[in-house]
């Protein structure tokens, strides 16, 4: 990515070194996701790492099965926790997401 603009580009170099094995489709919608009205105040890395774990949750595990069934958002979160730090591992992540951190990888009311 030589152009965009210099918020595009740290977003970019933000995500190469967060998830340097990220699948190229995962990495397009992340990309989408971090430059978004909503997380334009945000700094790159914290854009990058909410939609990192929005994708995983939402593209990577049974999150959104788990609500239409009735649960809750902090039960689903709680059921899927494992697997997407799982997803985060295998994508060359050194963060994981804590389950005793309530607001961990929380954009709006996802």
């Amino acid at each position: 990515m030589s152009g965009g603009t210099r918020r595009q580009r740290e977003i970019f170099r933000v995500l190469g070194r967060l998830v340097p094995r990220v699948p190229y489709l995962d990495a397009q919608a992340i990309l989408e996701m971090a430059q978004s009205r909503h997380l334009r105040h945000l700094p790159p890395s914290i854009a990058i790492w909410q939609a990192t774990t929005a994708r995983v949750r939402h593209a990577h595990t049974e999150y959104d099965a788990l609500l239409e069934e009735g649960y809750d958002r902090d039960a689903a979160r709680f059921f899927v926790i494992d697997h997407m730090n799982f997803v985060l591992t295998e994508w060359g992540c050194g963060r994981h997401i804590d389950p005793d951190d309530t607001d961990s990888g929380v954009i709006g009311n996802d």
